[in-house]
């Protein structure tokens, strides 16, 4: 009788990232110079494969670093990606890349954020968005709690279009969670997703933009509209550095930017440089 073939943990691994990119065995093969034939074999555990094997179904699949080394040691090889710290002698050229990028950035506000949407580090010129925030929040800031939190209903300074905001940074939050499977992005989504709308949000006609959802700030000082970029590092070969992204906001007109010059010379007025943590 034929011995049944125990299931392999890496291949369990390569055929749920399979599913989750929608790809079927035969095109996945096809992009990985491969046959439909062995990757069924290696999915069920009839072949182990190889080291670069793995490697190169993990750069097809669009695996993450982290999740990478996680399939190698499922496969019973050592980790490729290293992770270090940004306080790392190894990155300390990102961490002046980091500095430069948020510092020129003044007086418009930047933050760096990991893989989780925690906040790894600021410029300056974010002090003036944080100071109503609740100290929980504060204390372990993460930008979607941040965004999407109801706040007090004194509240000064809040998005004046929440509810495009909102729903915007769930869908993309819900793509994130999908693309990666990471429970821990799976429990931020639930978490913010549950937050009620603030009492003080306020449904108006949006005003001409040439973005789908610009970023409404209704503050003491009157509204200001901005829009915001995403920046990465090109090729990263640590863990660290691939879940790394700072996020750039511009002025959409001539009011914000004046109002965000001022805000940050009142801010900086007689403090020392650097980045707030």
């Amino acid at each position: 009788m034929a011995r049944a073939v125990q299931e392999s943990p890496v291949g369990a691994l390569l055929r749920e990232w399979r599913q989750r990119r929608r790809l079927s065995q035969l095109e996945l093969a096809l992009a990985a110079d491969s046959s439909a034939r062995h990757l069924s074999c290696v999915e069920t555990g009839k072949a182990q494969p190889s080291r670069a094997m793995v490697l190169k179904l993990c750069d097809v699949l669009e695996v993450p670093l982290r999740e990478r080394n996680t399939v190698l040691l499922a496969g019973g090889f050592a980790p490729e990606y290293r992770e270090s710290s940004l306080d790392d002698d190894p990155l300390r050229s990102a961490r002046t890349a980091l500095t430069t990028m948020l510092t020129a950035h003044e007086p418009y506000p930047a933050v760096v954020v990991d893989r989780y949407w925690n906040v790894v580090t600021t410029n300056r010129a974010m002090s003036p968005f944080q100071g109503e925030a609740d100290d929980e929040l504060l204390a372990r800031p993460n930008m979607y709690r941040l965004a999407l939190h109801p706040g007090g209903p004194d509240a000064t300074t809040y998005i004046v279009n929440h509810g495009q905001v909102r729903e915007f940074l769930l869908d993309r939050l819900h793509r994130q969670v999908r693309s990666t499977g990471d429970p821990i992005l799976r429990a931020l989504y639930d978490e913010v997703s549950r937050y009620p709308v603030p009492p003080g949000t306020r449904a108006e006609p949006e005003p001409p933009s040439p973005f789908a959802v610009p970023l409404r700030i209704a503050t003491p000082r009157g509204e200001l509209r901005m829009f915001s970029t995403m920046v990465t590092f090109g090729a990263p070969s640590d863990v660290t550095l691939s879940e790394l992204a700072i996020e750039l906001f511009y002025p959409l007109d001539e009011f914000t930017a004046r109002t965000l010059t001022d805000l940050f010379e009142l801010t900086t007025a007689g403090a020392g440089a650097g980045m707030s943590p």
